[in-house]
């Protein structure tokens, strides 16, 4: 299990696009991603993400791509924005191979951290594919609930993955900042 004291953080730039690119791709789509258990390939056949997608994220006002590293070497990252008060977190990811070591919370905790130093924000906003129940959970033990608020899966939009399935949809939920350490 890798050490979470030797993790460090910092904002992505252009030079780490296809780091991150790859990242995310392994801890959701094809086989690597069925090490960990964040895949989607149950549900979703495709890219999760791209190059251009992600570059156009780095350097946008309000928003931050956080790289989580260990001894120089990307093991997650995420992106955060600034929605009014609120921050969205998304693009979650976790090298499969070190997924069930803490990464994933710490990162979730310095995200929230960076949504309400850099911004303020009062709360932490995100969606998850419904069928994704595990992760629903997971969530929910970090303090987010479900606010009841539901959007449709952009089906025919391949950039957002080829559904395996015809009942996707987003649910949301939502976390309060307050008691986040700034």
């Amino acid at each position: 299990m890798p050490s979470l004291t030797h993790l460090t953080f910092r904002a992505a730039t252009v030079h780490d696009v296809a780091a991150i690119v790859t990242l995310v791709e392994s801890a959701y789509r094809g086989e690597s991603g069925q090490r960990g258990w964040t895949t989607e390939t149950h549900l979703l056949d495709g890219q999760r993400t791209d190059a251009e997608s992600v570059e156009g994220l780095i350097g946008r006002d309000g928003n931050i791509i956080l790289l989580a590293e260990q001894n120089g070497e990307l093991v997650a990252c995420c992106h955060v924005e600034r929605q009014d008060a609120a921050g969205y977190f998304g693009m979650f990811a976790v090298n499969p191979v070190l997924q069930r070591a803490g990464l994933g919370r710490a990162v979730l905790a310095e995200a929230e951290r960076v949504a309400k130093k850099e911004w303020q924000a009062t709360s932490m906003r995100m969606s998850v594919i419904e069928q994704r129940e595990e992760l629903i959970a997971w969530y929910e033990r970090r303090g987010y609930q479900l606010t009841g608020e539901t959007r449709p899966f952009p089906y025919g939009q391949p950039r957002f993955g080829v559904p395996r399935r015809d009942d996707l949809r987003f649910v949301w939920m939502s976390k309060p900042l307050h008691e986040v350490a700034a």
